[in-house]
């Protein structure tokens, strides 16, 4: 119960307005001791509730102080636009019986429109690192009363090169009295040293290893000969298996776009996501497939975090992620809150090795999956190595006989003396070299 926390009353109230009961393993776990005031650094799956897990300290942190402060006193820093608003819904939604105001920083905005409600001076403030660093040199942004700063997603966040923004940012909070950060990977070796210049003795909670994530995913594997056999695929899956909403994944907007208008000439209620579509598209596509407006979002990797989408139980890769971290990611927009849902990747033979690398990395081993109204050729390697990759064969050059073909060693063709007679053209008599003439005078 929510109730065991020793968390203001007016936040428990709203705790119980929005029906939150039992918390999630991440939230018993870490809200304890970020009350305490403990730096943490936590790993937890997406969807397993980690939001809740530090905005409700941090609300905390500031709901106690007696007298209202005109000045940012936390700060959340994210990867990506879409996960920035769906926090600052949070932050509203569990603030709502309190004075507390949350402000939001992101790029594709009105920059003036955002210098303006710096001067508001918002309690919280939510928002990624780019455009902060820019409104922090432009002046409009201080952050030197700061008490408590929040690094999600932060494994995504150096991904994307952000690593020296975040350091900065940090650093222009001299004040800061905590300093939280979750990722639902591991991470790197970046990501550790960066753990080594932000966290002060922080404490450690792994709240699920990798091989761990996405219990409640069904994952599979389907072979495929081409690209526009996938799509059959892809075709087939969406007419014949059961689902609410539905995300296709591709590695570039060439082929998201692709796929999007294959989808929209066959009548389909879909929408595409990617970085060439402007901050305005990107919001209507995702508040479409929340409202039921869509069923599929086509999408690239922009929309692997940060989207949480009730109903969405299938998860479709076109293209392997090209690391374990994305996967985990992509299928992490399914299986949430402990329910089911399916992730299904298309292999061709280029896929192959990139697939068997992310089995390892996780653990497991993806279910094999034939459907036999599109099955192809291609069913996987003749030989694997040990490591699952495929085993290369090694072509020997043979001569018609199927023996092993010897190239003979050509001998070094003999260079004719200086004085010695040259052949004449058929090789019968030797030529006579002629005498040089006398140079003229």
């Amino acid at each position: 119960m929510f109730s065991q926390f020793a968390l203001h009353e007016r936040l428990l109230k709203a705790v119980a307005e929005l029906k939150f009961v039992e918390p999630t393993p991440v939230q018993a776990a870490a809200i304890p001791l970020a009350l305490q005031g403990r730096d943490l650094r936590v790993t937890a799956q997406t969807g397993s509730g980690k939001t809740a897990a530090f905005v409700l300290p941090m609300l905390n942190r500031l709901v106690d102080l007696k007298q209202k402060r005109v000045e940012i006193r936390a700060l959340v820093l994210l990867p990506t636009r879409e996960l920035a608003q769906q926090t600052l819904k949070e932050v509203e939604r569990f603030s709502q019986f309190t004075f507390i105001k949350a402000g939001l920083i992101t790029g594709g905005e009105d920059f003036k429109e955002q210098a303006a409600m710096l001067r508001k001076v918002p309690d919280v403030l939510i928002g990624t690192p780019g455009r902060l660093l820019e409104q922090l040199n432009a002046g409009n942004l201080h952050l030197e009363h700061v008490q408590v700063i929040v690094l999600d997603e932060a494994d995504r966040m150096l991904d994307m090169g952000f690593a020296e923004d975040v350091e900065r940012l940090c650093n222009e909070c001299p004040n800061r009295e905590q300093t939280m950060l979750f990722s639902a990977t591991t991470g790197g070796a970046g990501l550790r040293d960066m753990i080594g210049k932000v966290l002060k003795t922080p404490e450690h909670l792994m709240l699920n290893s990798v091989s761990q994530l996405a219990e409640g995913t069904r994952q599979q594997i389907i072979t495929a000969d081409h690209n526009q056999h996938k799509e059959q695929i892809i075709q087939w899956l969406l007419e014949n298996e059961t689902y609410d909403k539905a995300i296709i994944f591709t590695n570039t907007r060439v082929m998201a776009d692709r796929i999007y208008g294959h989808l929209v000439a066959k009548d389909y209620k879909a929408f595409v996501l990617h970085g060439d579509k402007d901050q305005k598209d990107r919001k209507l596509a995702i508040e479409r497939l929340k409202q039921g407006g869509a069923k599929i979002l086509v999408a690239t990797d922009v929309a692997a975090r940060g989207l949480d989408v009730d109903g969405l139980d299938l998860v479709i890769n076109f293209d392997m992620p090209r690391s374990g971290d994305e996967y985990v990611h992509r299928i992490g927009r399914t299986g949430r809150a402990g329910n089911e849902g399916l992730a299904v990747s298309l292999i061709c033979h280029g896929d192959w090795n990139l697939m068997s690398s992310i089995e390892r990395y996780l653990k497991q081993s993806f279910e094999r999956r034939v459907i036999k109204e599109v099955k192809g050729t291609y069913t996987g390697p003749k030989k694997v190595k040990a490591s699952g990759k495929a085993a290369g064969v090694k072509k020997k050059k043979t001569d018609k006989k199927g023996d092993k073909k010897v190239v003979a060693k050509r001998k070094p063709t003999a260079k004719p003396k200086p004085n010695a007679p040259l052949a004449s053209a058929d090789g019968l008599a030797p030529l006579k070299r002629r005498k040089p003439a006398p140079a003229a005078e």
